[in-house]
């Protein structure tokens, strides 16, 4: 790969750039666990055939459907990054799950290194992938100048390109042109047409989000462990995925619906769990009854256990259930008489809103949920997801739902429905990523 004087200057300042950050980034609590991992100070990958990057919880989900679907012609080392705690967990129960299988398939995990090219020429010269599979909007500048340097296949997988992040890079076109991804698979005509104004036509296409696939009946089990500890005759709403930027609208959600059904129960998922100390705060400060989820009696061996009236008459008041606890908000969603979903009432582009539809609840969100465009403006139009305008609006959407809601298992129907037209996105990537590595 050919480099001009100006692109090798860019490249070096990004560099240093980098070692002049790694200090500060140091204290980010979101980066302390595996900071010299992410800076390979520690261990290095082993060599990988196949590398694939998940940012967090939502791409880690994806990078197990592809794992979990793959059948290469040969047997195949695999790699796992991401770049949270979150995310890694994700990744390393993928990796149990295919433990033993037949196809061949070896998997790893680790935190995804800086991206200064010093650090990325170092990681590539040692993994040596064949195919790097990028997820969702994972663009690396660093990362694609040493893929390309080792003549490795890169495929951006379920892609998408925000128009505030394409005007950014389109400050330097003819650095994206040189670092060009082999193939961009974009989940929408709209992301396509973004990625195709900044790596060019060539390779770019479109298809089924992965997303689609990963929505099943298997919501629909009657095994749900939450059942045992959430009232059964009082109202539980949920306010989900909650953004860090949209925290004050949120506690004034709480007071609203309060104010009008001091009774209810409310589950409050915050999008990060680091930010329950905050939220601790915040509650003790407007006087809401809370409790943390981890502090619930245990189903097993509480006076809750084949006591409905006791475990009834312990949230009889009304709470607010602070979670901290990862991995149960779908668990919650199933039995939820309402739910908002986060990241929409301020520009943070929204949170999966699909989760809830398929558990049978329609889902409130606010105006901000370009992240989810790829879903379809018809999901709207049917009813089958409700866009409040403000934080008020969705107080009270969510207060009515919580008296009178569709029954759950039509809005299951309709929402599945929608979804089977719209899958097979999982093997249309398991296929691209298994001809990659034959090529």
């Amino acid at each position: 790969m050919q480099q001009s004087i100006a692109e090798k200057a860019a490249f070096l300042f990004y560099d240093l750039a980098w070692k002049l950050a790694v200090p500060l980034l140091r204290r980010n609590q979101r980066l302390a666990e595996g900071f010299e991992d992410r800076r390979l100070r520690h261990r290095i990958p082993e060599p990988a055939n196949l590398w694939i990057q998940a940012a967090s919880a939502g791409e880690a989900y994806l990078a197990g459907s592809l794992i979990k679907n793959l059948k290469p012609a040969n047997p195949v080392n695999i790699l796992l990054t991401s770049n949270t705690r979150q995310g890694m967990d994700i990744l390393r129960q993928a990796v149990d799950d295919i433990t033993g299988n037949d196809r061949g398939l070896k998997a790893q995990t680790a935190y995804f290194p800086f991206d200064a090219p010093s650090v990325m020429e170092k990681a590539v010269r040692h993994i040596r992938p064949e195919v790097m599979v990028l997820l969702e909007s994972e663009i690396w500048p660093g990362l694609l100048f040493a893929l390309k340097r080792y003549r490795c296949k890169v495929l951006i997988i379920n892609g998408r390109l925000a128009d505030k992040s394409l005007k950014r890079y389109l400050i330097w076109p003819r650095l994206w042109r040189s670092l060009r991804p082999d193939k961009v698979l974009a989940v929408s005509e709209d992301d396509s047409k973004r990625f195709a104004l900044l790596f060019g036509n060539h390779g770019v296409e479109v298809m089924p989000n992965i997303k689609f696939d990963r929505i099943s009946n298997s919501l629909s089990s009657v095994n749900n462990p939450l059942r045992e500890i959430l009232p059964s005759n009082i109202p539980f709403l949920i306010l989900g995925s909650v953004g860090d930027e949209e925290e004050s609208l949120i506690e004034k959600t709480i007071l609203h619906i309060r104010s009008r059904r001091p009774d209810i129960v409310i589950g409050l998922f915050p999008r990060h769990i680091y930010r329950t100390e905050h939220w601790k705060t915040r509650l003790n400060r407007i006087g809401i009854r809370w409790i943390l989820r981890s502090e619930l009696p245990d189903c097993q061996n509480s006076f809750f256990a084949g006591n409905p009236e006791c475990k009834n008459s312990f949230f009889a008041n009304g709470t607010v259930i602070l979670w901290d606890r990862f991995g149960e908000l779908s668990l919650a969603y199933r039995l939820a008489k309402a739910a908002y979903v986060g990241g929409s009432l301020v520009p943070l582009g929204g949170q999966n809103f699909l989760e809830p539809l398929i558990a049978g609840i329609v889902p409130v969100i606010g105006p901000y949920w370009e992240a989810f465009a790829w879903v379809g403006n018809e999901i709207m139009e049917q009813g089958l997801v409700r866009v409040a305008a403000d934080w008020k609006e969705a107080a009270e959407i969510l207060l009515r739902q919580s008296e009178t809601s569709p029954r759950t298992e039509d809005i299951r129907a309709l929402s599945l429905e929608y979804l089977r037209t719209r899958q097979g996105g999982t093997a249309r990537s398991c296929a691209l990523i298994a001809e990659f590595l034959d090529f």
